[in-house]
């Protein structure tokens, strides 16, 4: 249903925002998840560097690229599925920080989606020339 105080246009623009803020949120976890909430060994590990991709696409997508949306949607895949694959063997912390890691990256994936089908919805519904 759409929200009634926004208009049309804007529809795209608010799923882009969500999309954007879950995926920095995502990218903060999983540098805070290597170092500091569950590292994978004591002291952390060079598996931080999972993170980069994230953040180096993220300025592009911020800016409303429909290239680096797509290439988001792609990249979120590995790490939802890292991430369900440590929820369900390792215990106690290490598996709520990986499972928070999966919820977000459906946040994002579904985000983008949402973004990408108003985003149709809005261009079929302008007029033509």
């Amino acid at each position: 249903m759409p929200d009634p105080e926004l208009p049309q246009e804007a529809a795209p623009a608010r799923w882009l925002r969500r999309a954007v803020a879950t995926v920095a949120a995502l990218a903060l976890l999983e540098v805070l998840w290597e170092l500091w909430l569950a590292p994978l060994r004591p002291g952390g590990s060079w598996l931080v560097l999972k993170a980069v991709p994230l953040a180096l696409l993220w300025p592009a997508l911020a800016r409303g690229s429909s290239r680096a949306a797509q290439g988001m949607l792609l990249l979120l895949l590995p790490y939802f599925a890292e991430a369900v694959v440590r929820g369900m063997t390792e215990t106690g912390r290490h598996a709520l920080v990986a499972w928070t890691a999966a919820a977000l990256s459906v946040a994002a994936f579904a985000a983008l989606l949402l973004h990408f089908r108003a985003a149709k919805r809005a261009r079929r519904l302008m007029p033509g020339p």
